[in-house]
């Protein structure tokens, strides 16, 4: 008995993980229509808990949030507890977003068409979207952040950065909008969150 409520258990966890997200619907058309701004920067550091954060560049992004996820375990969760990943330009459209699965893969996310079509090109969902692990710059940031829902609209401003521990242990930032795979998602130190008004 213990065994199959164990295994129950972690089947609800899968079918969580990879259940693919559902957002909120909005009237077709582009709602973010800017790229983020980033702005190299590496003179500054600081430190976290046990943790050097290194600036490499001053970041503000505007996105449509197409997922949102915590964590509770692991030496990333210790800094890092949410991730958002973000659409802007057409990623922000909900004519085009009805037509995509988005879904995770650990800590990254993935995306498939829901037939067998893309609705944009697949090299252009990777450019205007991005999976963004947060560091909050305190108490405040974070609980903003854990009020953030998917389908809304915020903006994120801060730095991306490079993380480094005693030990030699590094995670470090991408700083590329059309990088993919492992090494591409965004580290940023969440200085400020804002939630900005949908379409009415």
């Amino acid at each position: 008995m213990r065994f199959t409520l164990i295994c129950l258990a972690l089947l609800a966890v899968a079918l969580f993980w990879m259940w693919p997200a559902q957002l909120s619907n909005y009237p077709p058309g582009v709602l973010v229509s800017a790229d983020p701004d980033q702005t190299a920067c590496f003179d500054k550091s600081w430190k976290v808990k046990d943790y050097t954060l290194r600036s490499l560049a001053d970041y503000r992004i505007r996105g449509r949030v197409l997922m949102t996820d915590r964590y509770f375990t692991g030496r990333e969760a210790d800094l890092s507890p949410i991730d958002i990943t973000l659409g802007w330009r057409r990623m922000s459209d909900q004519q085009v977003l009805d037509k995509i699965s988005f879904y995770r893969e650990r800590r990254a996310y993935a995306y498939r068409p829901k037939d067998s079509v893309w609705p944009i090109p697949a090299d252009e969902i990777n450019s205007h979207s991005a999976n963004v692990h947060l560091i909050p710059a305190d108490a405040d940031v974070l609980h903003r952040l854990r009020s953030v829902g998917e389908g809304d609209i915020i903006e994120l401003r801060g730095s991306l950065v490079e993380v480094s521990a005693p030990d030699g242990w590094r995670w470090r930032s991408s700083m590329s909008r059309t990088d993919s795979g492992e090494g591409a998602c965004e580290l940023m130190w969440v200085t400020e969150q804002i939630t900005m008004p949908g379409p009415r």
